[in-house]
């Protein structure tokens, strides 16, 4: 009668093949969740191209463009002057912001007492979170009526001096400075007051990135910068900022998404109009694409639903297009830093 005995050996290799079956289990499970949710990314972006492609698809047919007819509705200056408010007001927020985002993003990472950048930091990533609704409202009827001795200054001023020369072609005569120019008058709902209370929504975007961007500089080269006799601006001007040069950038391109896309608070303080006018502060003279959406939506039906729709897929474009050119901006800034 012969016996089987079981050694320790076999004990362990059976416990090793198991832990190895399952760890290669949750291997192929994490790596088909991880799959799976970047596939559905592009599953959500195609069904939302495809929805706005064949939505718009009866205004585009239905259009001067498409039928050659002289009576209609042209989709080029329906939508030209939507997306010129929209670009024109989201650029100069960028304007705005950048330079005081940097400022801020600055002195909370090499300037301010540890407490104090903390705390900062905590109040500019709340704003985060304040609803564009409210910023409407504060825009509206806070800020507005505020704006308008400055805007009456710089229209007296940099808007009716200095002009060009009469014999220049198109614009003898007009101001140079065309952004303060024209005839503004209350209550100033114009493309000025948008963009500022878009920068202040952009604010903790740009901040909050450029701030981690900058708290990443390796610490050795700052304090060579410093041993070598730089001041503390020099070295930020040396040895941060280049560093920092690329998620600045992204930083700004992730502003710039946001305030394209921005409705409401446009919407409450922006007065309509659809001109190709650089003339910031004259009233009723702009509007952004997501704002005509939204303030037509509710009253549109058939061809009009359409035409909206189309000029959503315009503005669904036009920011593929941005975070392209972000993307390929950063590329290029990284490899010269």
């Amino acid at each position: 009668m012969s016996t089987t005995e079981v050694t320790p050996d076999t004990h362990e290799g059976s416990s090793v093949s198991l832990q190895s079956s399952r760890r290669r289990l949750g291997d192929s499970v994490f790596s088909a969740l991880s799959v799976g949710s970047g596939l559905l990314i592009f599953v959500t972006l195609a069904l939302v191209a495809i929805f706005l492609t064949t939505e718009s698809m009866p205004a585009v047919m239905e259009s001067r463009e498409a039928t050659g007819s002289a009576s209609g509705f042209s989709l080029l200056e329906t939508t030209l002057p939507l997306v010129f408010g929209t670009v024109l007001a989201a650029a100069i927020a960028l304007a705005i912001v950048i330079p005081v985002s940097i400022g801020i993003a600055l002195f909370i990472s090499h300037y301010a007492p540890r407490r104090l950048a903390s705390t900062l930091g905590y109040l500019i990533d709340l704003l985060a979170a304040v609803p564009s609704v409210v910023y409407g409202l504060w825009g509206g009827l806070w800020l507005v009526p505020r704006l308008e001795p400055l805007y009456l200054f710089l229209n007296q001023t940099l808007g009716a001096w200095p002009t060009w020369p009469g014999f220049v072609p198109w614009v003898g005569g007009d101001p140079v400075i065309a952004l303060f120019a024209g005839e503004p008058h209350a209550p100033m709902r114009n493309l000025a007051s948008a963009a500022i209370v878009l920068a202040v929504m952009v604010l903790p975007i740009i901040t909050a990135v450029a701030r981690e961007v900058f708290l990443q500089t390796p610490r050795l080269q700052e304090e060579a910068a410093l041993a070598l006799g730089a001041t503390r601006w020099e070295t930020i001007r040396t040895v941060v900022l280049p560093f920092g040069r690329s998620g600045v950038v992204a930083a700004s391109m992730l502003g710039l998404g946001r305030a394209l896309g921005e409705t409401m608070a446009v919407l409450m303080i922006l007065a309509p109009g659809a001109t190709f006018s650089f003339r910031i502060l004259e009233v009723g003279m702009h509007q952004s694409i997501a704002a005509n959406i939204a303030s037509k939506q509710a009253e549109a039906s058939g061809t009009e639903m359409s035409l909206l729709i189309f000029t959503g897929l315009v503005l669904f474009v036009l920011t593929f297009l941005i975070n392209a050119v972000a993307r390929w901006i950063v590329a290029r800034s990284g490899v010269k830093s």
